[in-house]
C-alpha cells in the first residue's frame, strides 16, 4: 500500500466523510506526512516553521483529532496557496485575556516575527465556526486578519488598525498583497482594497469553486452570526435578493468585456450596494413574477458588503442542487414548514420516482404540491440526458413547455423557480396556487392551461397532464364545507356534511387523479396509515375505482428525519382509460399483478443526515459525475420495477409500455 493511500485511510478513520467534507484534501493530500510511531499510534508532522510531531489518531485508545487534519491542511493553503514563509507560521501560539491566556491555533507573523498578521481558529468539520472568539484574538492582538476555518468553510475577518472587528474579505491577501502593503509608501493604502481590487471574473469564479466549493448553508448560518440575526430584516427574503442577485450577474458576465463579475465586495459600502441594487433590478426584469417591481434590498450598506463578502466566492449557476435545496431547507421556519407539513423531499426518493415513471419527450409533467421543485427539476434532468439534449434552447424549450409545478406557499414558488434557474432553465410554469382550490384560481394560470389544451373539462377540476409526481403536504386539516363538496368522489357523505376534519392528503389522492388524463400515470408519497388503517378502507377503495395500482414501495423510516418520523410509502397509479371501466365505472380489469418493495437500506441515520457508500477502508464512492453515492437500496427497487414491467409487457399487459427505451406516441 502506497502512502498516500495509507494517509487517506487513516484519515477516512478520523473523519469518515472527508472526501466530501473537506475540499482541500484532494489538493494538500499528497502533502500530508502521516506515519505510525508505534503500534496504533499514528502522528503528522506539522507544517509550521518548529515542524513538530501531532498525534493524530491513537486506535488503541479510539482518540480521534479531527481537527489536526483541517489545520495541517490550511497551514499548506497559507504556504502553497498564499505564498507566506514556513518560518512566519507558528501553531498553538499564546494569546493574552489581561490574566487570562489562551492558545491561537495558528499565528502567521509579520516581517518582525512578533506582530501577528494573521490569526486563524481551527474547528473540526462537523463543528460550528467559533467568530466571537476569533475577534475576540484579534482585538487582543491587535491583528488585522482571522480566519475562522473547518474544513468545509471559512470567514475571514477584517480589523482596520485601529479599530476593532467591524468587517470581513472574501479572501484571505496573499504574501505578495502584504509585501505590497508593508513596502507602501502611501500610510492610507490598507490591505482590504489590493483584496477587492483584485480581478473578478466568470472564470476566477469557477477556478476558486473546483478548489474550494463552500455549501450555502454554512455561509447563511455565518451571515446570520455576523449580521442578519441582528439586521431587523427577514433573512430569507434579503437572501433570497441576493440569490438572484448572484444569478443575474452570472447569467450577465458572458457578455461584458473579459467576463468581469459585479457581485463582489467594494471598499466603499454604499458602491456595494448601488452594484448589488443595480443586480437585483435586472433579475426582476429578467424573470419577472417573483419579486413586485418595487421590491429593494433592505440591507443596511454594511450589513450588505459583509453579506456580499461571505456570497462573492460562490458559483450558483450549475451548482450542485442538493446542496442548494438543504441551504433553502434550512431558511423556511421550522414553524411554517411543520404547521403545513410540508418537507422537502429527499433526491433519492426522487430520482427513483422519476426512473420507474420514465417521462418521455412530449409528456406534460405536473407537481402540484411542488415545494422546492425537487419532482420537476429531477424529470427535467432525466428528460435531458435521456434524449441528449445538448443545445440550451433546446433544453429550455422543453422545460419551458412540458413541466408544471404548483405551491401554496410564496417562499417554496421562490426556492422552485430559484432551482429552476440554477439547473439552467429559468423558463417552467411554476405558480403560486392551491392546487385543491381550483375554482379559486387566478386567470392567469387558467390562461396558460387553456394555451397547451391541457383542460379535460372547463370547470379546471380535471385536466390533461400525461405525468403527476408529488409528495403532498400530510398535516392540515380541512373543515371547510365547500372545500370538502370538492371532492364527493373520495369522501364519505358523512364527512362532508359535518363539521368533522379531514386530512390534506386525502384530497390530494383525488385532486391528483383529476390532474392527469385517462391512461396519465402518477407517484405520490402517502403516510403508511392509507394502505394500513381500517378507517382509511374509503380512500383504498376509491383508488382502485380510478386507477390500476402500479407498485407500492415502503420508504425506510429515516426517509423524513430530522422532520418527521412517519413512516411513508411511494405509489404509483395508472389512470383507468375511459373504455377500461364498465357501465356502472368499475374497472373491468379485476385482478391484476402489481409491483411490492419494501426499502430496508437507510439514505439517512436516525439524526437524518445522508449516509453515503464507502469502501472497506473508509473511502467515499463517487457517480461518473463526481457526486458522492447515497447508501440506498431505492435504486435497485426502481431497476427490479422496470425488468418487472417490461416482462409485463412481453406477455401482452400495454400497461407498461412507457417503459419501453423507444418512445410511444
Amino acid at each position: 500500500m502506497n502512502d498516500r493511500i495509507k494517509t487517506k485511510n487513516i484519515i477516512n478513520k478520523i473523519i469518515p466523510s472527508a472526501e466530501t467534507e473537506i475540499p482541500l484534501l484532494s489538493l494538500h493530500l499528497p502533502k500530508l506526512d502521516v506515519y505510525e510511531k508505534s503500534q496504533g499510534e499514528w502522528y503528522i508532522k506539522s507544517h509550521d516553521a518548529d515542524g513538530k510531531e501531532k498525534l493524530l489518531f491513537d486506535e488503541n485508545k479510539s482518540q480521534r483529532r479531527p481537527e489536526e487534519i483541517v489545520r495541517q491542511l490550511f497551514l499548506f493553503e497559507l504556504t502553497d496557496n498564499y505564498g507566506y514563509p514556513i518560518e512566519k507560521i507558528k501553531v498553538e501560539e499564546s494569546v493574552s485575556f489581561g490574566r487570562e491566556k489562551k492558545r491561537a491555533d495558528i499565528v502567521v507573523y509579520q516581517e518582525d516575527g512578533i506582530t501577528p498578521w494573521i490569526i486563524v481558529e481551527v474547528k473540526e468539520p462537523n463543528e460550528r465556526l467559533n467568530i466571537p472568539q476569533l475577534k475576540s484574538y484579534l482585538n487582543a492582538e491587535g491583528s488585522p486578519i482571522g480566519g475562522a476555518v473547518n474544513g468545509k468553510e471559512i470567514t475571514i475577518l477584517y480589523r482596520p488598525y485601529p479599530k476593532e472587528f467591524e468587517d470581513n474579505l472574501p479572501d484571505i491577501p496573499t504574501y505578495t498583497e502584504y509585501s505590497e502593503v508593508k513596502n507602501s509608501t502611501n500610510p492610507a493604502i490598507d490591505v482590504s482594497e489590493i483584496v477587492l481590487s483584485r480581478n473578478w471574473t466568470l472564470e476566477k469564479l469557477k477556478e476558486v469553486n473546483k478548489q474550494k466549493k463552500r455549501p450555502l448553508r454554512d455561509i447563511i448560518e455565518t451571515l446570520e452570526e455576523l449580521v442578519l440575526a441582528n439586521s431587523g430584516v427577514d433573512s430569507f427574503n434579503e437572501i433570497f435578493k441576493l440569490i438572484y442577485a448572484k444569478l443575474y450577474d452570472e447569467h450577465e458576465a458572458p457578455n461584458r468585456k473579459d467576463h468581469q463579475l459585479k457581485f463582489r465586495k467594494y471598499k466603499d459600502p454604499q458602491v456595494t450596494y448601488k452594484e448589488i441594487s443595480d443586480l437585483f433590478n435586472g433579475a426582476k426584469k429578467e424573470w419577472k413574477g417573483i419579486f413586485e417591481k418595487t421590491e429593494e434590498i433592505k440591507l443596511k450598506p454594511d450589513h450588505l458588503n459583509i453579506c456580499v463578502g461571505e456570497m462573492q466566492e460562490m458559483e450558483l449557476f450549475g451548482a450542485d442542487l442538493r446542496i442548494i435545496d438543504e441551504a433553502f431547507e434550512y431558511l423556511v421556519p421550522e414553524v411554517s414548514k411543520e404547521k403545513k407539513g410540508q418537507y422537502f423531499t429527499p433526491r433519492v426518493i426522487i430520482d427513483a420516482a422519476v426512473k420507474m415513471l420514465n417521462p418521455h419527450r412530449k409528456e406534460y409533467v405536473i407537481d402540484p404540491a411542488c415545494g422546492s421543485s425537487g419532482f420537476i427539476v429531477h424529470a427535467m434532468q432525466y428528460v435531458w440526458k435521456k434524449y441528449h439534449m445538448e443545445d440550451k434552447d433546446v433544453k429550455s424549450a422543453y422545460a419551458g413547455r412540458y413541466l408544471w409545478g404548483i405551491d401554496f406557499e410564496e417562499k417554496a414558488t421562490k426556492i422552485a423557480r430559484a432551482l429552476m434557474l440554477i439547473a439552467g432553465d429559468g423558463k417552467a410554469h411554476i405558480y403560486q396556487e392551491n392546487s385543491l382550490e381550483f375554482t379559486r384560481w387566478s386567470e392567469g394560470f387558467k390562461a396558460d392551461l387553456k394555451k397547451e389544451e391541457l383542460l379535460y373539462d372547463e370547470s379546471f377540476k380535471e385536466l390533461n397532464f400525461d405525468i403527476l409526481l408529488t409528495n403532498p403536504p400530510f398535516a392540515g386539516d380541512i373543515q371547510e364545507h365547500w372545500l370538502k363538496a370538492l371532492y364527493n368522489d373520495i369522501l364519505p357523505e358523512n364527512k362532508i356534511k359535518t363539521d368533522s376534519t379531514v386530512d390534506r392528503h386525502i384530497l390530494f389522492v383525488e385532486r391528483a387523479l383529476d390532474m392527469i388524463k385517462p391512461g396519465g400515470r402518477l407517484a405520490i408519497v402517502l403516510p403508511q396509515g392509507v394502505f394500513n388503517n381500517t378507517n382509511d378502507k374509503y380512500i383504498r377503495e376509491f383508488i382502485m375505482k380510478k386507477a390500476r395500482i402500479l407498485a407500492v414501495v415502503g420508504l425506510h423510516g429515516n426517509s423524513f428525519k430530522p422532520h418527521t418520523g412517519t413512516k411513508t410509502s411511494l405509489l404509483f397509479l395508472r389512470k383507468w382509460k375511459e373504455d377500461e371501466p364498465d357501465k356502472g365505472e368499475n374497472p373491468k380489469l379485476k385482478d391484476y399483478p402489481i409491483f411490492f418493495a419494501v426499502s430496508k437500506i437507510p439514505m439517512k441515520d436516525n439524526s437524518g443526515n445522508y449516509v453515503f457508500v464507502k469502501d472497506e477502508n473508509g473511502n467515499m464512492a463517487f457517480d461518473e459525475e463526481g457526486n458522492p453515492v447515497f447508501q440506498t437500496d431505492l435504486f435497485d427497487i426502481a431497476e427490479a420495477f422496470i425488468k418487472w414491467g417490461r416482462e409485463r409487457l412481453k406477455e401482452g399487459d400495454i400497461v407498461f409500455n412507457f417503459l419501453n427505451d423507444v418512445e410511444v406516441e
